[in-house]
């Protein structure tokens, strides 16, 4: 039986990787979104035939391979079925961040040379009309919400208008991912790191799934990997790199399950609701929980601060050292406030989080050890 680590150099796409596990878990939930006080799921299935329909419906209205394709929504399980639709097609997915002025749209739109845009919101829509509307060679916008305004010369199209005439189409959509090759550019990612306006950056699918094969064998390696099971929980912008894949490819790779907070104001309600086993964030985040926790302890102050203080000094020993580096009573206590800190802690974070992955910059290693002496 083949290894599961070498269908990452038999995959040649993410297309390909989406629906290869989507025929493996067919009725499975995929997505979560919470709507109306709760979560609804889109099941591998579901997703596989609406991002089959609406690539087919992309090349309908004459997107070909090597297109642009611009990319304009929060993260929700639409990002993800756009994502994979435009890559189906043979396209280029060019995410643009919900923050983006109309300048910034204009300039992404400019640059790449897209001709079609999706977006999802009203509110979005509000900042892309007016740019697209002063280009001449944006044709069109698909949208999930009917936008507020009209934009002179540019197409509005409904989304699921475009994918019910995309499953009038012939369905030839794997034809069409099989003919792609691994080196073929997957997205083009806009960052202004280097200073001045923001430059696109080429990802070729062999890239992303490189990166996705590194990440399973870092779990793996480390017993936090439990195929087809694990549960994300999705709230840095899918725009961005580092949550497109690690949020995104990543997650469908191994058949995970991804849920899309809230916002940032309700991550810990939804941490606890969703329960995940995998998190990514970016040291910012980190640093802003430990200065969060550790006033919200030294106000409480008493017994509780006192516990709290000493559980972190004891964990931090033990991983600075090892676990031979705590004497017996220090053995003792940290096993008595494993009970009565770190499991509080745990459930905190939902009580199942096996990992809780930093990157996009460097982790400080103080932040870093105070969340290893707290279990998380």
């Amino acid at each position: 039986m083949m290894d599961y680590a070498e269908r990452y150099d038999q995959w040649q796409t993410l297309p390909q990787v989406f629906f290869a596990k989507a025929k493996e878990l067919g009725e499975k939930p995929l997505f979560w979104a919470r709507h109306y006080d709760a979560w609804q799921p889109v099941s591998w299935a579901q997703a596989s035939a609406d991002v089959s329909a609406l690539s087919r419906g992309l090349r309908a209205l004459g997107v070909k391979p090597g297109d642009r394709v611009v990319l304009v929504s929060e993260n929700r399980p639409e990002w993800g079925i756009a994502d994979l639709a435009i890559m189906s097609a043979g396209a280029l997915t060019v995410p643009a961040y919900t923050t983006n002025t109309v300048e910034d749209h204009s300039h992404i739109l400019t640059d790449s040379g897209a001709e079609i845009a999706i977006v999802s919101s009203a509110r979005l829509a509000e900042r892309l009309l007016p740019a697209a509307s002063a280009l001449p060679a944006v044709k069109t916008i698909v949208a999930l919400e009917a936008p507020a305004g009209t934009a002179s010369g540019v197409e509005i199209i409904n989304w699921h208008d475009l994918i019910t005439q995309g499953r009038e189409q012939p369905d030839d959509t794997r034809a069409t991912v099989d003919a792609q090759a691994r080196t073929d550019t997957a997205c083009l990612i806009y960052t202004s790191g280097t200073g001045g306006n923001p430059k696109g950056v080429m990802l070729s699918h062999g890239a992303i799934l490189c990166n996705c094969m590194g990440a399973y064998h870092l779990f793996k390696d480390g017993n936090l990997l439990d195929l087809d099971k694990d549960v994300f929980l999705s709230f840095l912008p899918l725009s961005h790199s580092y949550e497109h894949t690690a949020g995104l490819h990543f997650p469908i790779s191994i058949g995970a399950e991804v849920y899309y907070a809230e916002g940032i104001d309700r991550l810990a309600a939804n941490m606890a609701d969703v329960k995940p086993t995998i998190m990514t964030a970016v040291p910012r985040l980190y640093e802003t929980m430990h200065q969060r926790i550790v006033s919200g302890v030294d106000r409480k102050g008493g017994l509780s601060a006192k516990l709290f203080h000493k559980t972190v000094a004891l964990g931090i020993k033990r991983y600075e050292k090892g676990p031979r580096g705590l004497n017996l009573w220090e053995r003792l206590q940290n096993a008595v406030l494993d009970k009565l800190v770190r499991a509080k802690v745990a459930q905190r974070f939902g009580g199942r989080l096996k990992a809780f992955v930093s990157g996009g910059a460097p982790l400080n290693y103080d932040i870093g050890v105070f969340f290893l002496s707290l279990g998380v």
